[in-house]
């Protein structure tokens, strides 16, 4: 018998360091996927993520609000510095978005890679709210075997994310498998959903879902 989701209406906070217009790779175009296909499930979904200067809120024509931010400190001497002085705006974007919803009714985050872990983890203990941590890659493999505090830093964030999330997604068995071996995060915290295969949005929300309540497979 086939598996199907019953879907409830939920609101959910997506965080990501790149979003259209701003394409660094293809998490950009992945994330504004998922977004437009929540939407179409009847989830609100939010957008908080990062732009030089198309700053504040905005509807678009597809039902996705978009909340982009920029970083209040100028100059940096790396990513590390960059990513942790924007967080404090990500944050501010995200519990603005909160308290401007009648009845507080933002269920959960879906933070998109390692950068806006710590805002993830500041709202989950200050708002109580759920998140995902969904892995597109990890430090271990973009800097393989460095072991400078740099490179430290940044793995102490991504095992500070696998810690504190609700849930994993991962777009395959292998990254699965590697989030273990790096971080031996717990197998059945970590949930693989491929963006390739047929129905992988009804897998996200099923995620989703089970973490908020009031549906999931059936």
């Amino acid at each position: 018998m086939c598996a199907f989701y019953v879907v409830t209406l939920m609101e959910v906070l997506i965080f990501s360091w790149e979003y259209p217009p701003r394409v660094v790779g293809h998490l950009a175009d992945y994330v504004r996927e998922l977004a437009a296909q929540l939407v179409k499930n009847k989830v609100k979904a939010y957008v908080v993520t990062y732009h030089d200067f198309l700053t504040g809120g905005y509807d678009e024509a597809d039902g996705i609000s978009t909340y982009r931010v920029t970083n209040p400190v100028k100059t940096h001497i790396g990513v590390l510095t960059w990513v942790l002085t924007l967080n404090q705006e990500v944050e501010r974007a995200a519990a603005n978005i909160y308290y401007d919803r009648s009845g507080r009714q933002i269920s959960l985050i879906d933070v998109h890679d390692w950068h806006f872990i710590p805002a993830a983890v500041t709202l989950k203990k200050g708002l109580g709210l759920p998140f995902v941590y969904s892995v597109d890659s990890l430090e271990e493999h973009r800097s393989h075997g460095a072991n400078s505090p740099f490179n430290m830093a940044i793995k102490s964030i991504e095992w500070l994310g696998m810690y504190e999330a609700e849930r994993l997604i991962v777009k395959s068995d292998w990254m699965r498998d590697e989030a273990y071996r790096v971080y031996k995060v717990p197998l059945e915290k970590v949930v693989v959903v491929s963006p390739k295969s047929g129905g992988w949005v009804k897998h996200v929300l099923g995620v989703y879902q089970s973490l908020v309540g009031g549906g999931g497979v059936v």
